[in-house]
């Protein structure tokens, strides 16, 4: 008989709901961001907002799932503020 293996799927994150102005200055933000880091997690902001899951911004982004969920979960807490290159998870 042969053995089975169930891998559990990680929950889909996503960003919770902005309003439009948030939504504005994240866009801003993603154009005019000077420094890499603050433009790359922007980015993958915005991309959760767009729907795409965790797994497809990573893929997006050349990035590790575990990092765009830590992106996500710390705009989630504080906002703006984890877009800073001085955060970290």
């Amino acid at each position: 008989m042969e053995e089975v293996v169930l891998v559990a799927r990680q929950p889909e994150v996503f960003v919770q709901p902005l309003e439009p102005e948030q939504a504005q200055r994240l866009v801003k933000v993603a154009r005019t961001a000077r420094d890499r880091v603050r433009l790359r997690r922007a980015g993958i902001v915005l991309a959760s907002m767009q729907g795409r899951t965790a797994a497809q911004i990573a893929q997006m982004f050349a990035a590790t799932e575990w990092y765009v969920r830590e992106v996500i979960h710390a705009f989630n807490d504080t906002r703006f503020a984890a877009l800073d290159p001085k955060w970290s998870g």
